[in-house]
């Protein structure tokens, strides 16, 4: 952190269980759930609050309004986020950069989304698609089955680039799977808590490539929020400022990922090492300070290489990373203690705040089963396509 920028502290998490689709309360009931839990946590009163950045993918305009106002009626700015799969993550950056540069003292950040079931799907078809570039690299890379999910299609041809490239066996991507099952297993807020072998993972029916029904994510309900505050205001108010956001950055696609002819590319691992690369410069570490990680297991083949754009193992290496137990309690760095989304779940506009939630209980110590001993530096990585990759690292202090 530069000498001209404060330091931001989260003050407060709350996050309420995830639940199947037609399981949930309404979005705004979920939301305003959430945005107290996280008050509660953090000890302050909402009429402090200065500004809040609400995230959500599927939503009319101003339903953060919505969820907000079932917190109170302050007239604060209210400002609404949707960056895909990456939402949570995004309005906790601009919480976190509204502290940092002195504009207020003390933001909520607020994630939900009340989803139905099924693969994932635009929500209009008489305009062009923000997904349209991506799309049509896909089809000139390997072609597209109408019949299968689309994000599917992205992940599960970044993981066959994968393995053409490197030969790894497809039971690799399968382990990962059952790690999210035995993480999520000591997790009372995740909706999958049932533990997977090997076998059943791969006897699951494919969905594309290399990926099994149970190597993707579940369309999930949900919300997450988070406090975010100056070391004045954490002073002032005698709050826990015990973890800091040491670094944060945002990044979106460049020429690469249309040009390069990788389906790694395209699903954003350019992105991910960018914005990895500018974290760990900000914070004066490397990966290898890193105990504990919540990274965007949207599919296994994601978790796989992420785990390389993140530096937590040289490219190439992601198979003996996982074979050697690397990713997982014993091993060199925890991912996903929560169960990640492929356990936890995926409501859109909360996952990066889940993240959030899980990372600062870690930090503080408070993460019981799910406890990674020792952790001091957490990272966290959120990812949307069309695009936008948040990476965020906090320390405890």
């Amino acid at each position: 952190m530069s000498s001209n920028q404060r330091a931001v502290h989260v003050v407060g998490v709350g996050m309420i269980p995830f639940t199947k689709p037609g399981a949930s309360d309404p979005y705004h009931i979920m939301g305003a759930r959430a945005a107290k839990q996280a008050l509660e946590d953090a000890g302050v009163d909402y009429n402090l609050v200065q500004q809040a950045y609400v995230g959500y993918v599927y939503g009319d305009s101003t339903s953060g309004q919505a969820a907000i106002y079932g917190v109170g009626l302050s007239g604060i700015p209210v400002i609404n986020v949707n960056n895909n799969c990456s939402t949570g993550s995004s309005a906790l950056f601009l919480a976190r950069q509204a502290v940092e540069s002195g504009s207020v003292e003390c933001a909520i950040a607020v994630g939900f989304e009340q989803m139905v079931p099924g693969a994932l799907k635009g929500a209009y078809d008489d305009r062009p698609s923000p997904m349209d570039r991506f799309v049509e690299a896909m089809k000139a890379h390997q072609g597209i089955d109408p019949n299968k999910p689309r994000a599917a299609q992205f992940f599960g041809g970044a993981g066959l680039d994968y393995i053409n490239q490197y030969g790894i066996s497809p039971d690799t991507l399968g382990r990962i799977s059952v790690k999210a099952r035995q993480h999520a297993a000591r997790n009372p807020l995740a909706v999958f808590r049932q533990p997977l072998t090997l076998e059943e993972v791969m006897a699951s029916p494919t969905i594309f490539g290399p990926l099994t029904r149970y190597q993707c994510c579940p369309p999930t309900c949900g919300a997450a929020a988070a406090i975010i505050c100056s070391s004045e205001f954490a002073r002032k108010h005698n709050l826990d400022a015990s973890v800091v956001i040491a670094a944060q950055a945002m990044t979106t696609d460049t020429a690469a990922t249309f040009e390069s002819d990788d389906m790694r590319k395209v699903v954003g691992y350019d992105m991910t090492a960018s914005a990895a690369s500018q974290v760990y410069e900000k914070a004066g570490i490397g990966p290898e300070d890193v105990s504990v990680v919540e990274l965007h297991d949207c599919f296994t083949a994601n978790e796989l290489i992420t785990y390389e754009g993140l530096g937590l193992t040289p490219e190439g290496t992601a198979e003996k990373f996982i074979l050697d137990g690397d990713n997982t309690y014993g091993g060199r760095v925890v991912t996903n203690p929560s169960g990640g989304l492929l356990s936890k779940g995926h409501p859109l506009g909360a996952t990066g705040l889940a993240q959030c939630y899980e990372l600062v209980s870690q930090l503080r110590g408070t993460a019981d089963q799910r406890q990674v001993e020792g952790a001091r530096f957490a990272l966290q990585h959120n990812l949307g396509l069309g695009g936008a990759c948040v990476v965020t690292l906090y320390q405890g202090i």
